[in-house]
């Protein structure tokens, strides 16, 4: 019996070691510092947009009204927006540039904490209010969004990390928020994968191959002519069955580290041809962008520098990757 409750003791302490290492090691902050300017400066384009339209989409009298969000949401109780406190165009127009401005500075890394919960709670804003009017686009900016909010992305590539070395006061860039932000952010990404993947196998053109025609030869999402693949069906049925298998199995082999760089790399190639060929671009772009966080932190450090970092942070961080073993 000792033998065997040593076992399971030993068993038992290699999982929590596992659990504590996997969420609570210290993680450098390059990974989400890049990502933050990426997909803040997606949230702010995204957002400028709305200038064209404002007062159609959020104004009183415009196309969405109150009562129509009621019909695709709990209750105002859940959907709150901060655009129902302003009555009058002049607000609704302040508030629509205040907002642009504080994406615009959590892009740049200014205040990033603050500005980065600011920046979370303006994307549900907004979506909130355009109900009826969001797309994947807007739910995938959001998630990314909220990781980042509660991260430590600011430490580098960024206005604090700059203001910080010109005063003195150098922070060490690997935080346990960081890594915490990560995997959420990870973990997240293969959720959407998985679901994604195994909604597609419910339909019956993923499966006979034909899935990918559908989508190319669409005159609504069709933005470079791919008719002539109608003569190659055999391309056809590879690229679906490709693409459904790599959805299905991302969740699994995004993590040995043998196979994750095929996983991204894929994940580079399909996106862009979304984009590409689908003209969602935006789309293909963002969904690349939270593929970033399978990227150790050291390798933005070798592409990007040190840049806002401060030099014992350099020596910490990488005393900490290199003792990550995952």
């Amino acid at each position: 019996m000792s033998g065997i409750s040593s076992v399971v003791r030993t068993y038992g302490r290699s999982w929590i070691d596992f659990w504590n290492h996997f969420w609570f090691e210290k993680r450098a902050a390059n990974t989400l510092a890049l990502m933050r300017v990426l997909v803040a400066s997606m949230l702010l384009y995204t957002h400028l947009v709305w200038t064209l339209e404002l007062p159609t989409f959020f104004g009183d009298a415009g196309v969405l009204p109150t009562e129509y969000r009621g019909l695709f949401q709990w209750g105002p109780s859940y959907s709150w927006s901060h655009f129902e406190w302003f009555q009058s165009s002049a607000w609704l127009w302040g508030s629509h540039f205040a907002g642009l401005l504080v994406l615009f500075l959590f892009m740049a890394g200014w205040q990033t904490r603050i500005t980065g919960i600011l920046s979370f709670l303006l994307v549900v804003s907004y979506a909130n209010r355009a109900t009826g009017a969001q797309f994947g686009l807007d739910q995938i900016n959001a998630f990314l969004c909220c990781y980042l909010a509660i991260s430590d992305c600011g430490r580098v590539y960024s206005v604090d990390a700059w203001l910080n070395r010109k005063r003195g006061r150098g922070l060490d860039g690997s935080t346990v928020m960081n890594n915490i932000a990560t995997r959420l952010i990870q973990l997240h990404m293969c959720v959407v994968y998985l679901f994604a993947g195994l909604g597609k196998l419910q339909g019956g053109y993923w499966w006979n191959g034909e899935a990918i025609w559908g989508a190319l030869a669409s005159f609504e999402y069709q933005s470079v002519d791919m008719t002539w693949i109608s003569d190659h069906m055999w391309l056809v049925n590879l690229l679906t069955l490709v693409a459904v298998s790599w959805e299905v199995a991302y969740p699994f082999l995004v993590w040995p580290r043998l196979t994750r760089p095929i996983v991204l790399l894929m994940a580079v190639g399909i996106h862009l041809g979304i984009g590409v060929f689908m003209g969602m671009l935006t789309f293909g772009l963002v969904m690349i962008y939270g593929n970033l966080a399978f990227v150790e932190p050291q390798v933005w450090r070798r592409c990007c520098g040190s840049i806002g970092a401060d030099e014992t942070a350099e020596i910490t961080d990488h005393q900490v990757v290199a003792a990550k073993t995952t």
